[in-house]
């Protein structure tokens, strides 16, 4: 009884954190909102995993963020006391959003009567991360917003995946497939502010 209202709670922090993420403009808030996502997604996960598989999800998830930031707090930082805390189409991002956590709400009991024992909560907070982050994806062509959409995205199906798999391996594999997407994500960042300050011929 405790394990199911700790998944809801761990949803109803989802379902606020992947909207905001969409829509807010500072990195420092992004990564702060992906950092509760891990929170959450350790917490559905630990439904089906031991606790100490689980926070196999949450460090490594921590160790990405820490990855990200520490990449972003080295490159030039742009003047962003003037600009505004939400991107532009904000409104339709949330839109977007919210017929996501729709879809997903509707078609996580569908989903749940398919495979038994995984968990009504569990069904929709997977859902619901790979929705937005698909969503981020489709939205967004800046570096650091992919990354962060795709990390959502591998976020929910580890949670759905969790459900049916409960190998050491395969929770090591996908540690180190979060991890790779970080470095990638880094990188990438790092070359970009490269490309921006060579002066064009």
């Amino acid at each position: 009884m405790t394990a199911t209202v700790f998944a809801w709670i761990a949803v109803g922090l989802i379902l606020p954190a992947a909207a905001a993420l969409l829509v807010l403009r500072d990195w420092r808030w992004m990564l702060g909102l992906l950092a509760a996502l891990y929170l959450a997604a350790f917490i559905l996960v630990a439904q089906h995993w031991p606790l100490g598989m689980s926070v196999v999800k949450l460090v490594s998830g921590w160790m990405v963020i820490a990855a990200l930031g520490m990449t972003r707090l080295g490159l030039p930082q742009p003047d962003e006391e003037k600009a505004p805390i939400l991107l532009e189409g904000s409104a339709f991002r949330l839109f977007g959003a919210a017929i996501a956590v729709l879809i997903a709400v509707s078609a996580g009991p569908q989903i749940e009567s398919l495979t038994p024992g995984i968990g009504l909560p569990v069904t929709i907070g997977s859902l619901a991360l790979i929705g937005t982050g698909l969503l981020h994806l489709g939205l967004t062509s800046d570096i650091l917003r992919v990354a962060l959409g795709l990390l959502t995205v591998l976020s929910g199906f580890e949670i759905l995946y969790a459900a049916v798999e409960s190998s050491i391996l395969v929770a090591a594999l996908l540690a180190v497939v979060n991890l790779g997407l970080a470095l990638v994500g880094s990188y990438l960042l790092i070359q970009s502010v490269k490309v921006e300050e060579e002066p064009s011929l």
